[in-house]
Order: structure tokens, then C-alpha cells, then sequence
């Protein structure tokens, strides 16, 4: 499990490094892809993490994910939607929705603590990964003030996302 851990930390950041080392910025559009595309991977392994786990904490942590992430993805589909910006699939949305995939055929093989555990670790590389993603790749190439607003927007939320999967982690390692 830890090497998918490090696989989302890895391409997230990856593609973040890329655009800058480059010179090459990604557009709105490939921006909308990978914002959809990154909460739709956390809105799956929320699911199925609610539906798995026998943990309360787990499992009230995972509900919290897919209602977040359902929201944010609704407000960049909406805005894509007003814009009339159709999101472009990219190199970064599609290794993120492949990465999704893999973590999920990951989870399902495991039971118990052992599922709980991979879970929760995942949540926490995820969301470091996508707010630097954020920081360094998503707001500053966002030519459009409306997704820059949003992004910037939903941000702390990401942060909030991160300290409370760190919480729940901390409370696994307790047991």
C-alpha cells in the first residue's frame, strides 16, 4: 500500500515540478480535468471506505469525503458549465484516475485494521499531494479569476481534509 501512497505523492507532484521545470503551463481546461478528476479518485475510495469499514471514525471520515469532494466537484462542473470550458483530459488526469483505479483494487483486497490503515494513509499522501498540486501548479497557471477563485476557495478545506486524516491515523496507531 505505501507504494501507492507514494505513487499519488509522486505524480502529483511530478506534474507540478514538470509544468515548472518546463516553462509549460497547463490551461483552464486541463485544470477543470484534473480538479474533477482528483476529487472523483477521493469520492470512490470514500465509498467504498464507508461501505467497508467497521470503524466509526473511519467510516464518519470517508461519508465527510464523498459529501466534500461531491460538493467541490459540483461548483468546478457548474463553473465549467457557465464558462463553457470543456475539461481537457491530460497526462495528470489520466495517470490520477489510473492511480485511483489501482488504489481501489488495492483496498479491496484488504479487511479490518488493515483496510483502515491503507485507507486512511492514502487520504493523508492524497491530500498533501493535491495541495501542493494546489499551491504550485493549479493556482498559479489558472488563467481564468472565476476557477482561480474556487480553487483558492476550496483550499482550506483540503487543509481541513489533511489534519483530520492525520487525526484519524494518529487514532489507528493508538489501537
Amino acid at each position: 500500500m505505501k507504494a501507492s501512497v507514494f505513487f499519488v505523492s509522486a505524480l502529483l507532484l511530478s506534474a507540478a515540478g514538470a509544468s515548472a521545470q518546463n516553462n509549460q503551463s497547463i490551461n483552464d481546461a486541463q485544470i477543470a480535468s484534473i480538479v474533477v478528476t482528483a476529487n472523483q479518485v477521493d469520492i470512490d475510495a470514500g465509498k467504498l471506505a464507508a461501505s467497508t469499514s467497521s470503524n466509526a471514525e473511519v467510516k464518519k471520515f470517508a461519508q465527510l469525503m464523498v459529501t466534500d469532494h461531491t460538493g467541490v466537484n459540483k461548483q468546478a462542473v457548474d463553473l465549467a458549465t457557465r464558462l463553457k470550458v470543456t475539461p481537457e483530459d491530460n497526462d495528470t488526469s489520466r495517470s490520477l484516475a489510473s492511480g485511483g483505479e489501482k488504489n481501489i483494487a488495492t483496498l479491496k483486497g484488504l479487511k479490518g485494521a488493515a483496510f483502515d490503515k491503507a485507507y486512511v494513509d492514502h487520504e493523508v499522501a492524497y491530500h498533501q499531494a493535491v495541495l501542493d498540486a494546489v499551491d504550485k501548479t493549479l493556482i498559479p497557471n489558472a488563467k481564468n479569476a472565476e476557477l482561480k477563485a474556487l480553487l483558492v476557495k476550496v483550499r482550506p478545506a483540503f487543509v481541513t481534509h489533511l489534519e483530520h486524516a492525520k487525526h484519524v491515523a494518529s487514532t489507528l496507531k493508538a489501537k
